[in-house]
């Protein structure tokens, strides 16, 4: 194919994309609907069994009808002489492998974020009936929003299916990604997708790939044989909780991993939203640094909030918190021996041992007014025992105003009582009378 051919008068190819071993991709304009399209081509090679093309039509339809954002959308499927096509959306961007080769290791927080977005669109299909069979990075594109659209279902299952004499070619064309029961040459299942989709992660987080072999023969026999590598080995900044995520998802059998990549998406997600809770309530909150004066303030990446603590004091992932809290420093845990800010410390020599309680408040041990200016604090509530009788009440001042007060009514009360007697003793002799 070139790039001025036109499949069946509608599709015009303009530049060819990428290849791989069972197709070509080209970057082509729809015709009738005036949109750009990603046509892909299979190799002739394939092409040449009947029972072949069917399964592979079968299994485009299939994919035509999912529809979800982290799934690349198939528009058509045909043919044009002995060229057999898929149309698809064309997506700005990379596939996922030459991101890693260019960056290497990416950021957990970015690795997390990614990995949601594949089992999202991996597990609408477990949902729908579809197994990948074929997940890698090469199959995975991301768009300059980091939006994850996988590609290429299907087709490695329909060969597979109708070629076994080409089984193993299906294999060793992503043997580094392939689960220990598609080396062994069972059919995939999506376990199979989940150990797959474990190995891309282990790539994200490492660089590198977790088998290495001289030959394809060694790669499967690592996959089925060798201990299953912890990706902190390779990048010890991975939180442990995820290194363990990942151990469990590249388990050899296909029970001890998660049966679905839905589970896996939840898994990482309930991952994902505890990081995030742990970097804004964590109390390994760091001094603030002083703006400069002149220059940018340095911003930490996602990588850099959600990096683990490594013991060495308040690390990245507590600056945010220190940055948006507006809470005052908590205060140190208060201790007896230990004197209060602004106040001097305690002398031991004026320290004395502890009195009986009888003897604390008694009038002799009492400091008077010579003893020291400063002001002693107010005696202690007195609280009556049933056996101890109350202290006398000392109201001699009292009594003193209450005579004075008495000897004054007395008198007034004499001289009205006087007054009255002319009074009653008229009455008494009118009466009388």
């Amino acid at each position: 194919m070139t790039s001025d051919t036109i499949l069946n008068g509608r599709y015009e190819l303009q530049a060819q994309q990428g290849s791989g071993g069972m197709s070509v991709i080209y970057k082509a304009l729809d015709r009738e609907l005036q949109r750009v399209v990603a046509v892909k081509i299979l190799r002739p090679s394939l092409t040449q069994d009947p029972s072949f093309l069917e399964k592979f039509r079968n299994e485009a339809r299939s994919v035509a009808n999912l529809s979800h954002p982290n799934i690349v959308t198939v528009h058509d499927v045909g043919s044009d002489g002995s060229a057999y096509y898929i149309v698809m959306e064309f997506v700005e961007g990379q596939d996922l492998k030459k991101i890693i080769k260019a960056r290497g290791a990416l950021p957990v927080d970015r690795v997390v974020d990614l990995a949601i977005q594949i089992c999202s669109g991996i597990g609408y299909a477990h949902r729908s009936g579809l197994v990948h069979a074929d997940v890698k990075p090469q199959n995975i594109l991301v768009t300059s929003q980091d939006i994850v659209k996988v590609t290429d279902f299907g087709i490695a299952q329909a060969l597979s299916d109708t070629q076994p004499q080409q089984r193993a070619s299906v294999v060793w064309g992503s043997p580094h990604y392939f689960a220990p029961e598609q080396a062994r040459g069972e059919p995939p299942s999506p376990a199979a997708d989940v150990y797959a989709i474990g190995i891309v992660i282990f790539e994200m987080l490492s660089g590198r790939l977790p088998y290495i072999g001289a030959n394809h023969q060694e790669l499967a026999l690592a996959h089925i044989r060798e201990r299953i590598p912890m990706v902190t080995e390779f990048n010890p900044s991975v939180p442990e909780s995820l290194a363990k995520i990942v151990l469990k998802v590249m388990s050899k059998e296909p029970a001890g991993r998660y049966r679905t990549a839905d589970q896996l998406g939840h898994v990482l997600s309930t991952y994902r939203d505890r990081a995030r809770d742990r970097t804004v309530s964590s109390p390994n909150i760091g001094p603030i640094p002083d703006p400069p004066e002149n220059g940018p303030i340095n911003v930490p990446t996602e990588h850099q909030r959600f990096a683990p603590n490594n013991g060495q004091g308040a690390g990245p992932s507590a600056e945010p918190t220190a940055r948006y809290s507006a809470a005052p420093e908590a205060p140190s845990p208060y201790h007896q021996n230990q004197p209060r800010q602004g106040m001097p410390p305690p002398n031991p020599s004026a320290v004395s041992a502890p009195q009986p309680f009888e003897q604390r408040y008694a009038a002799s041990n009492m400091p008077g007014p010579q003893a020291n200016s400063v002001p002693q604090p107010a005696p202690m509530p007195y609280y009556r025992s049933p056996s101890r009788p109350l202290p006398p009440v000392q109201d001699e001042g009292i009594n003193e105003g209450i005579d004075f007060v008495t000897v004054v009514l007395a008198f007034l009360a004499l001289l009205a009582v006087g007054g009255l007697c002319p009074l009653l003793f008229a009455v008494f002799s009118a009466y009388s009378g």
